[in-house]
């Protein structure tokens, strides 16, 4: 713990302090840049993909199912599999990677 003490007194003794500072800022500035804020916008356009679902919308889950909304709830949906095989899943199972005709639609 001594060492440290000792070395933080040298740099600022040589005017290091700042010019650590400046290198700590950038650093948070670039990894929230490049890290977080993509993230962030991946999650809310997901969001919003999600509650703009409606009935006939086909869709595929994260697990790789792909289906055709049938029936829509606050937090659930019942979709419709080959076979006319109805499934009940929770609407953040819904990978937002559907069909290219429902995300072209969805687009317009």
């Amino acid at each position: 713990m001594n060492y440290l003490m000792v070395l933080l007194m040298q740099q600022q003794e040589n005017g290091g302090g700042f010019h650590t500072l400046i290198f700590l800022l950038l650093i948070i500035v670039v990894f929230y840049m490049f890290f977080i804020r993509p993230q962030m916008k991946k999650s809310k356009d997901l969001r919003r993909y999600r509650e703009n679902l409606k009935k006939g919308d086909k869709i595929i889950t994260i697990g790789g199912i792909h289906g055709k909304i049938v029936e829509m709830q606050e937090k659930n949906v019942t979709i419709e599999v080959e076979g006319q095989n109805r499934l009940k899943i929770e609407k953040s199972a819904i990978a937002m990677d559907g069909p290219s005709e429902t995300l072209d639609s969805k687009r317009q």
